[in-house]
């Protein structure tokens, strides 16, 4: 279990003003470590590890920002990194050229519909949702019916995700949480009725995934009301203290998990109002990011973050800052995924010009190509490309026409496309 910190005594407390802005200090808190690194922190300033702490404590006191939610006070520090990180943002995801250049315009609904999947397979199986990607991704394209929990979860939060988008610019209400929940947790809780419906009792704990000790007690039931009201005017309100648009995302983000208003899904539902939130405040590109993939990656670290918060004296830096790093690093893999994509392209390209094939139909050859057992159907088509059911069809039946492809009737309605015994041939002789 994570380790409190110390409480300084009257004494320390004097004692730790005189060493606050030692130039060692100030280093020290650079990365605004948690007293479990900082017990191990040596300084040629501070021997003792409990005064180093102190010294930190009081220099991470002056300029804070105070939020407040019902009888709860938080707080945060604005380090130098977040003002690099979030400046960066500000830059890339926002409404920058930079950004609009960074998606190529021919191919950003496909990029869109592949990362939305992303964003709702890591943050399902963060849950404990039990399939692989790949799986999950298969059924999403072909718009099968879910066949357990785990991708009940999954398509739960793909379609939430989608509406949420469509409804971006909307103003937060407890009824649209309301819904949000709803239908996130569709066909996947324990008890049916408490979809969409805030707790009523505090039979409730979060538990260490390691330890199995108690994390963190949530408020109790009655003060939901007031504190779900409060959050509700920081998300719709611009405050007297500017907050910037991302740290205020990222709090809302931090106080659902917080309140936990739901027996279960919260985690879901409070990434889905970051992504909200970001979405409504102009950073588009947060679109093609898969932050709970990273996320996922780095759980420990996810579920260390809300515990340091809540541990010391509900300093939100922490959560801040590992949200912020996070999404450098989801952008960054963007870029990379980007790159790969072009490169991808360009063999792209080659195919398409093939006579009578357009850029859509030369994609599906190349994924043909590099995999002979692949069998699509119009629906997945129309999933993949996020186009409509008579231009997918329309691809599919042209290049069955050319050769490419071949049908397959499943029954009396459905019928699937595959490689047809001409493929190899046909390509050979376009090269």
């Amino acid at each position: 279990m994570l380790e409190h910190p110390p409480i300084a005594t009257k004494q320390e407390k004097s004692d730790s003003y005189k060493n606050a802005f030692l130039p060692e200090i100030q280093t020290a808190n650079a990365d605004y470590p948690y007293w479990d690194k900082v017990k191990y922190l040596s300084t040629n300033a501070i021997a003792d590890n409990k005064s180093l702490w102190f010294a930190l404590k009081f220099l991470r006191q002056l300029n804070r920002t105070l939020v407040s939610f019902g009888n709860y006070r938080f707080s945060y520090m604005v380090t130098d990194e977040m003002l690099e990180l979030l400046h960066y943002f500000d830059m890339n995801i926002g409404g920058s050229l930079t950004g609009e250049n960074l998606i190529p315009s021919e191919n950003k609904n496909a990029y869109l519909v592949s990362s939305i999947m992303e964003e709702a397979i890591a943050s399902s199986q963060m849950e404990g949702a039990a399939t692989t990607r790949k799986v999950a991704k298969d059924m999403l394209r072909k718009s099968e019916k879910p066949k357990n929990k785990g991708q009940q979860m999954i398509l739960n939060n793909y379609l939430t995700i989608n509406h949420i988008k469509e409804h971006a610019g909307d103003d937060f209400s407890i009824p649209q949480l309301l819904d949000i929940h709803r239908s996130m947790t569709a066909g996947t809780l324990d008890d049916a009725v408490d979809a969409g419906k805030i707790r009523q009792h505090n039979d409730i704990l979060v538990m260490d995934g390691i330890t199995g000790d108690i994390a963190h007690t949530p408020p109790h039931y009655e003060e939901l009301e007031t504190l779900l009201a409060d959050m509700e005017k920081f998300f719709n309100k611009t405050d007297k203290t500017f907050i910037h648009p991302i740290i205020k995302g990222i709090i809302v983000h931090f106080m659902l998990s917080y309140f936990h208003p739901f027996a279960d899904g919260n985690g879901r539902t409070a990434r889905s109002l970051f992504y909200w939130y970001m979405l409504k405040k102009g950073y588009w590109m947060i679109e093609y990011m898969s932050i709970s993939r990273i996320i996922y990656k780095t759980k420990k670290m996810y579920e260390n973050a809300f515990l340091y918060t809540e541990y010391d004296d509900n300093d939100l830096t922490y959560f801040i800052l590992y949200n912020l790093r996070t999404m450098k690093k989801a952008f960054e893999e963007l870029k990379l995924y980007l790159k790969r994509k072009a490169e991808e392209h360009n063999s792209i390209l080659l195919l398409a010009n093939i006579k009578g094939i357009n850029p859509r139909q030369a994609q599906i050859l190349k994924l043909v190509r590099e995999n002979s057992n692949l069998c699509f159907s119009v629906k997945e088509i129309e999933n993949r490309f996020s186009v409509s059911n008579f231009t997918a069809r329309t691809d599919l039946d042209g290049l069955v026409l050319l050769g490419y492809l071949s049908e397959i009737q499943l029954n009396k309605v459905k019928k699937s496309y595959i490689k047809s015994e001409k493929f190899d041939d046909l390509i050979k002789n376009q090269f």
